[in-house]
């Protein structure tokens, strides 16, 4: 219970009165009665307000959140007498609102909604902690905060909504929206398709002879490629994916980008698995179909990189251990020069069984370093250096692909493409 405003104007009028008294044009009686009446209407102002009972409020907001995206939430409040209040929803950490607080006017026996914007900023569970109500009494003399339930538990998944977007189209269709370069192809892979007519540019090896006497016809057999195959996500969760670009992290980035590769991979009737390694470990195993994404988003959605070091070769032996059956492997990382033993160590045991590819990102400013700063002292040192280290960082590259390795080094916006076209191009070329 505190004082309002309004309490301001009589009490201003008392000590006026007060003044009077003191120049003598005021029995102090009457002060001292209008001070006791002043009294006595805040007292019963306070009592009445202490005694009214809390409007009713329902919060309406999804239990499922995609990161950095903007949705509405709505606040349902009940009043049982006309009133004015302010509200203020107390939203999870690390997000933004729009919208509050704000003043609402209720009245008896209706419901009033309020809506604001609220958007997260960190995957994860979070906690809407409840909703902040202020009262105002009858004379305006008195203001109580109010503390009411709900209280609300939802999550925070990766930026999930491409995947919506993209499910509206065929696998083909969305690998191009993603910024895959597809070549079409027409009766190549390893699988049986259908059978169809001749169509010129058929290879005479794909005509199958003995549908061709049956119907007098030219008859070709079209192949697709090979379904069923195994895709494993190598996410790195240590120091190296602190990186920022745009005031987001590169682990992040990944992690979107890992999903769209699952979500075509599982379009083209391949198993996804997904392992994390380094800070937080995860394990999700291999399965196929559209469900196994809602899977995938739930083992990662709280997960986050740790300031530790990564031990590529611990996590190299557990997915040998754990996946047995020949895969892609894509290794998803920040690959720095004095990672380049441990690293070869590990790509070459899984080797042994899976193909593998190291997916590297490398920091946008690296490349505005190179451009010497002629307004500062230090530019051409800074761009010699960031040289420097991109040079080193090719060198660790150029081993692994004389070792067998395919390596994709890409900035953060350009990794889903990247990813995209990789897998695309080795169940073209047949290699799993």
């Amino acid at each position: 219970m505190r004082p309002a405003p309004a309490m301001w104007v009589p009490a201003l009028l008392w000590a006026g009165c007060g003044l009077a008294v003191n120049v003598g044009q005021l029995p102090a009686r009457d002060w001292w009665l209008a001070g006791a009446v002043l009294a006595l209407l805040a007292g019963i102002d306070a009592w009445y307000l202490a005694r009214r009972a809390s409007p009713q409020v329902r919060r309406l907001l999804p239990e499922v959140w995609p990161l950095d995206v903007g949705r509405e939430v709505v606040l349902e409040i009940d009043g049982y007498r006309r009133q004015t209040l302010d509200v203020f929803d107390h939203v999870p950490a690390h997000w933004q609102q729009q919208g509050l607080p704000r003043r609402l006017s209720l009245r008896p026996g209706q419901c009033s909604r309020l809506r604001y914007q609220a958007t997260p900023q960190r995957r994860g569970a979070a906690r809407f902690a409840g909703v902040d109500l202020r009262l105002f009494s009858s004379l305006r003399l008195w203001t109580q905060l109010r503390h009411t339930p709900p209280g609300q538990q939802v999550r925070v998944y990766p930026d999930f909504m491409p995947l919506t977007r993209l499910a509206l189209h065929s696998a083909e269709r969305a690998s191009q929206l993603i910024g895959a370069h597809i070549q079409r192809r027409r009766g190549e892979g390893t699988d049986f398709h259908q059978m169809r007519d001749y169509r010129i540019g058929d290879s005479l090896r794909h005509v199958d002879w003995k549908a061709t006497s049956r119907v007098r016809r030219l008859i070709s057999r079209e192949y697709q490629d090979e379904k069923n195959q195994q895709l494993v996500l190598l996410l790195d969760t240590g120091q190296r994916m602190l990186a920022r670009d745009d005031g987001r992290n590169h682990f992040d980035d990944v992690l979107n980008a890992a999903l769209l590769l699952a979500w075509l991979a599982l379009r083209q009737g391949d198993a996804v698995a997904m392992a994390a390694h380094g800070g937080e470990q995860r394990w999700v195993a291999g399965k196929r179909g559209p469900g196994h994404l809602d899977t995938l988003l739930r083992a990662c959605h709280d997960l986050h990189p740790q300031p530790v070091a990564t031990d590529y070769l611990a996590a190299a032996s557990e997915l040998s251990g754990r996946q047995r059956r020949r895969s892609l492997v894509v290794l998803l990382t920040n690959i720095r020069d004095e990672d380049s033993d441990e690293l070869l160590a590990a790509v070459q045991l899984l080797k042994q069984r899976h193909l593998v590819c190291v997916a590297s990102l490398h920091e946008t400013a690296l490349q505005a370093m190179l451009v010497p700063q002629r307004d500062t002292p230090h530019g051409g040192i800074h761009a010699a250096a960031a040289a420097h280290y991109l040079a080193q960082r090719a060198q660790v590259h150029d081993a692994l692909r004389r070792h067998g390795v395919d390596v994709l080094d890409v900035t953060p916006a350009a990794l889903p493409a990247a990813l995209v076209n990789h897998y695309l191009a080795i169940k073209r070329a047949g290699r799993l």
